[in-house]
């Protein structure tokens, strides 16, 4: 018998972002922070804000960049909310548009995925802590990061 993992959308983060910060060049190596400044969570199963204050240092070696963001988010109940995001973004030119209904969620010829962890011990949330989650991410063309978040069944 086959059995194929689900994937059911969970929340969606908008990380809006300040101006990039080059840190150095390493051995074909550009290492770079984005500070994180706000923005929002919606979704069916979480709703709040993106704490300012955190932010995402990445690591492009030729045209892969490795992203590892760290940041917090406050539900609507008020519980604050760690997470880890970790993922690649790169030019992936048979990359097509992705919808999920009538929402884009990624750009054809890119590749933008991350897998976020969470912490929190707040009982309402701790779901977040014991659940596998994939992330497409999209830039918005605003000053943020869009990040749609999968749980995965």
């Amino acid at each position: 018998m086959s059995f194929t993992p689900a994937l059911g959308f969970a929340f969606e983060i908008r990380a809006e972002v300040a101006d990039t910060l080059h840190i150095g060049n390493g051995d074909g190596e550009v290492t770079e922070f984005t500070p994180i400044t706000g923005g929002s969570v919606e979704g069916p199963r979480l709703r709040g804000t993106v704490l300012p204050g955190g932010g995402d240092w990445s690591s492009t070696r030729g045209e892969v960049c490795e992203l590892e963001a760290r940041y917090l988010l406050r539900a609507q109940d008020g519980a604050v909310i760690d997470i880890v995001n970790r993922g690649y973004y790169r030019p992936k030119a048979e990359a097509p548009d992705q919808f999920d209904g009538d929402l884009q969620v990624s750009e054809a010829g890119h590749y933008y995925r991350t897998s976020p962890v969470f912490r929190t011990d707040a009982p309402a949330h701790r779901w977040l802590a014991e659940t596998v989650f994939v992330g497409l991410a999209r830039p918005d063309g605003e000053g943020a990061v869009v990040i749609r978040v999968y749980a995965l069944g």
